[in-house]
């Protein structure tokens, strides 16, 4: 007798800067898992909030990215019905919006292939775990410590991961104080340095500055994206990632090196066109490959990551030390994106990667069902 099929949901799409690149996943993840195996529910969130269930979900998302320019934002929110096969409307409401059915009763296990704020930052792990439904991926804590850059860094100073110098500010204190921001970086470290919105990752408003100008150009551009801006040191380094996979006891992939096409590896570079050189296994010391290994899994374990994550690394090409860079807790799985490839190159097809991760999943859902819930004082 056959075993049941694994029912599983794939939420993408989002109020994020990075919806599009979410999609551009979504569809990587839905062609690849086995229809053998698992019942697929995609589940769209469109950029207005819009919830779409179906097999039509994702091309009603991606149609309206292609028609978004011509439609102003509309503030309410109108969810949809799971309806598979097609998409049923609901006329938007005022107050509390109901949940989709394929989250409560419809699934087994969640993969939110959802990338930067309210998908990335434990939005959507905090609604699952309210739900107490499996989810592909780390929880609330590590999906928020993970995606602000700057508590993130600071995680990783506390346990003496070697990083960058970093300074950071807010939006108001910008728009109040631009001056004493300016002359921040360059009393910490001068330039040329970069800046990020804190919250957002595929490189989406990062600027690299060589002067004033371009820094206060550069930090009103990050503050579209987000309230917080971290500004980092711009040092001549080589960029190199290693993919993380497990639970407690996390494997690390062989290590890949990436050659921009640009002068750094941009939003452009990574998704538009795939023009970039990806070098796998990248060349490095038995040294350099050693402390990659270690600091992946510490940055890991600092924040309390399960399932996968990226680690990026910069390695300073006069000295050749291995300098921790940032920790992405739901890297990209498009066709260009690193981390799969990583996987393929140590051994692990991409299919069988979508089955260990729902594995993994599963596995620390049961683990936290064993948990004791109630508390009686004898």
């Amino acid at each position: 007798m056959p075993s049941k099929r694994i029912k599983v949901g794939v939420i993408f799409g989002g109020k994020s800067g990075e919806h599009e690149v979410s999609l551009q996943s979504a569809k990587s993840v839905i062609e690849a898992l086995n229809p053998h195996q698992y019942t697929i529910v995609p589940i769209g969130i469109s950029k207005s909030g819009n919830w779409q269930v179906g097999k039509n979900a994702l091309k009603a998302l991606e149609e309206e990215q292609n028609t978004a320019k011509k439609v102003s934002s509309s503030s309410s929110v109108s969810f949809i019905n799971h309806q598979i096969g097609g998409l049923t409307s609901v006329s938007p409401q005022p107050s509390a919006q109901p949940v989709p059915s394929a989250l409560v009763n419809d699934v087994d296990v969640i993969i939110p292939v959802m990338h930067g704020t309210y998908g990335e930052d434990g939005s959507i792990q905090g609604m699952l775990e309210l739900m107490d439904v499996a989810y592909v991926g780390a929880g609330v804590l590590a999906s928020a410590v993970g995606l602000d850059k700057v508590v993130m860094k600071q995680v990783f100073g506390s346990v003496g991961l070697p990083q960058v110098r970093y300074t950071s500010c807010t939006r108001q204190t910008w728009k109040a104080s631009p001056l004493q921001v300016i002359r921040q970086v360059e009393d910490t470290f001068g330039y040329p340095c970069f800046v990020k919105p804190a919250n957002l990752g595929s490189s989406v408003g990062i600027s690299k500055a060589r002067d004033r100008e371009e820094l206060q150009r550069a930090i009103e551009l990050a503050a579209q994206y987000d309230r917080k801006i971290i500004i980092e040191e711009g040092l001549n380094v080589r960029e190199v990632e290693v993919a993380v996979l497990g639970n407690d006891v996390p494997q690390v992939s062989v290590a890949g090196e990436i050659v921009p096409s640009s002068e750094f590896y941009d939003y452009k570079a990574k998704y538009v066109g795939g023009t970039s050189k990806l070098i796998i296994p990248a060349e490095l010391t038995d040294r350099q490959r050693q402390e990659i290994e270690q600091y992946a899994v510490e940055a890991f374990q600092a924040i309390d990551c399960s399932g996968l994550s990226r680690v990026d690394f910069f390695i300073e090409k006069e000295t050749g030390r291995v300098i921790v860079n940032e920790i992405n807790t739901m890297p990209g799985f498009t066709r260009y994106s690193m981390y799969p490839k990583l996987w393929e190159a140590s051994g692990m097809s991409y299919t069988k990667l979508l089955d260990t991760l729902i594995e993994l999943a599963i596995e620390r859902q049961n683990e936290k069902r064993q948990l004791i819930r109630t508390f009686e004082n004898e």
